[in-house]
């Protein structure tokens, strides 16, 4: 299925209830002074698309072609339906769960079911999450190590100068870091606090070799593992709570329509 068609677009466009920047600038870890901008919103699709033949689950927009990496000032932006991104969400997706911690200074558009999504966020979380952090952690780092296969990199120019793709190192970590702070407190905190901003920010530039990286990332995963099994979140999220708030949510936007 095609995710950007005009249609697709309109919806996007219409009825959006959060939208926000999620890239590099979000964690605080940003290397360049120009970067591309990721954003991610979240839409209540028109009621044909939910109850009728047709579908839509997200809309993706790149001003740069497909296979052309984003530069300087590039948009990438998915608009997710809020059902898809619900679904996301309860099964603790790391990149989904963004928008409910960012701050305000980096919310695009927001209305009150965005503001409603956003004061509840605590109903979406539980140790699901823990293990979806780890999986990516573990994907990522067995690439690096060459214990999985498919490309673990797509910036050779990283490669050429530092040995190993810094940016692939980065988010592994971060994974590591923000999963581990989410088991521990229940929430996010962006942009993502000292000393692991300083140390993330470094490792971007090659200032720490992929030793370091994988040491790190392999100390983070035991941590995550454990709190996996001991968080004070819960073992499942919410969905009781998610499934009525669903049904509201879009019973009352579609009255308004």
């Amino acid at each position: 299925m095609k995710h950007s068609t005009p249609e697709f677009a309109r919806i996007a466009r219409e009825a959006t209830v959060l939208r926000c920047r999620v890239g590099s600038e979000v964690h605080g870890v940003t290397v360049d002074q120009q970067q591309d901008r990721d954003e991610m919103g979240i839409c209540v699709e028109p009621p044909e698309y939910v109850i009728g033949l047709r579908a839509f689950e997200q809309y993706v927009y790149r001003s740069q072609p497909d296979h052309t990496r984003s530069g300087p000032g590039d948009l990438d932006l998915t608009v997710y339906s809020l059902r898809k991104w619900m679904r996301l969400a309860l099964d603790g997706n790391p990149t989904v769960l963004l928008p409910l911690f960012v701050p305000e200074s980096q919310v695009v558009t927001i209305t009150p079911v965005g503001r409603d999504l956003r004061a509840n966020a605590h109903r979406l979380l539980s140790r699901r999450a823990g293990l979806r952090f780890l999986g990516y952690l573990r994907a990522q780092r067995d690439r690096m190590e060459g214990l999985r296969g498919g490309k673990h990199t797509n910036r050779p120019e990283l490669v050429d100068v530092h040995g190993f793709d810094t940016k692939f190192a980065y988010h592994m970590v971060r994974l590591g870091v923000q999963g581990v702070e989410l088991l521990e407190t229940g929430h996010l905190t962006l942009p993502m606090p000292e000393p692991d901003r300083t140390w993330l920010r470094e490792l971007r530039r090659g200032e720490h070799s992929r030793t370091e990286a994988l040491e790190r990332a392999g100390d983070l995963e035991q941590r995550l593992a454990g709190l996996c099994a001991t968080s004070d979140l819960p073992g499942e999220p919410d969905t009781a709570w998610a499934d009525e708030w669903l049904v509201r949510t879009y019973q009352r936007v579609w009255a308004r329509r």
